[in-house]
C-alpha cells in the first residue's frame, strides 16, 4: 500500500509538471495551508486566540491587544518553499498571478509581484483617524507600532479597520487573471471567498488541487494531489530541474 501511494503521488506530480509545461497562463489560488507549511499561524487562529473578532473591537483594543500579538507571530516565520516556487514560476513567465485569502504578505516577501490579496493584508494600511494610507508591510517591521505622520492617529491594516470582507482592487485583479488562466492551482485553501472571482474562470481551464484534506474543490478538480504544498513543490521543482 505504501509503495502504491508513493508511485501514485509521483505520477500525480509528473502530471502537474506536464500541465505546467503545456500552460501559457497559470493562476494559483492559495489559503492558510501554504503558510502553515512555513510555520505560520492563520489569521483566524490568532483572531480567536485574542478573544473574539478583531473587526468588532475598538481601534484602541485592536492596536494594543490583537495587532502586536499577530505581528509578532507573523514575522516569526518565513515564506514556505511553495511560496518561493510560485515566485520562480512567475519569473519564468508561467505564473500570471496569485489569488490569496492570506493577509501575511508571504507571497510578496517570497518575491511574487502579481498577488491579489482579496481580503486585504498588512500591505493595505490606513490611519483610523484621518484616513491617510500607509501601504506596504515594511511599516510593521519596527519596534513600536506606527502612528500617523499627519495626525498622530493609530494606523491599522485593512482586516482591522475595514468592515468589508474583501479588498475590491485586488478582487478586480483576481477576476481578470482567472479569466485568462488555462491552468488553476488550488493550494491549501477550502475556497473561502472564491465566489467573488471563481465564476470568472475559463470553463476549459485545468484545475489542480494540492491539499492533504478534502475541500469544496474535490469534485471539480481535474487532479487532486493529497499532499502538503511544500512536499509537492519540492518534488515538482526537482522533476523540472532534471528535464533541463
Amino acid at each position: 500500500m505504501g509503495l502504491f501511494r508513493e508511485n501514485k503521488n509521483s505520477d500525480d506530480i509528473r502530471r502537474l509538471a506536464d500541465y505546467i509545461d503545456q500552460s501559457s497562463s497559470i493562476v494559483a489560488t492559495t489559503g492558510a495551508g501554504i503558510s502553515v507549511a512555513g510555520g505560520g499561524v492563520t489569521y483566524g487562529q490568532m483572531r480567536f486566540a485574542s478573544r473574539g473578532s478583531a473587526r468588532r473591537r475598538s481601534t484602541q483594543d485592536g492596536h494594543n491587544s490583537f495587532l502586536p500579538t499577530y505581528l509578532e507571530t507573523m514575522f516569526s516565520y518565513q515564506p514556505s518553499f511553495a511560496h518561493y516556487a510560485l515566485a520562480e514560476l512567475e519569473t519564468e513567465g508561467k505564473m500570471t498571478g496569485i489569488i490569496t485569502t492570506n493577509v501575511d504578505c508571504m507571497h510578496t516577501i517570497a518575491g511574487s509581484k502579481n498577488v491579489a490579496e482579496i481580503q486585504g493584508s498588512l500591505q493595505v494600511n490606513c490611519c483610523s483617524n484621518c484616513g491617510r494610507h500607509y501601504d506596504g508591510y515594511e511599516i510593521w517591521r519596527r519596534d513600536n507600532l506606527p502612528m500617523c505622520e499627519s495626525c498622530g492617529g493609530e494606523i491599522l491594516p485593512w482586516p482591522l479597520y475595514s468592515h468589508i470582507s474583501v479588498w475590491n482592487p485586488d478582487v478586480r485583479k483576481a477576476k481578470e487573471w482567472i479569466a485568462k488562466a488555462d491552468l488553476i492551482l488550488v493550494i491549501g485553501t477550502h475556497g473561502n471567498y472564491g465566489d467573488v472571482y471563481w465564476d470568472y474562470r475559463k470553463r476549459d481551464a485545468v484545475i489542480v488541487q494540492i491539499n492533504p484534506g478534502h475541500t469544496y474543490f474535490d469534485s471539480i478538480a481535474d487532479l487532486n494531489i493529497r499532499q502538503g504544498s511544500d512536499e509537492v513543490f519540492h518534488k515538482l521543482m526537482e522533476m523540472r530541474d532534471k528535464k533541463e
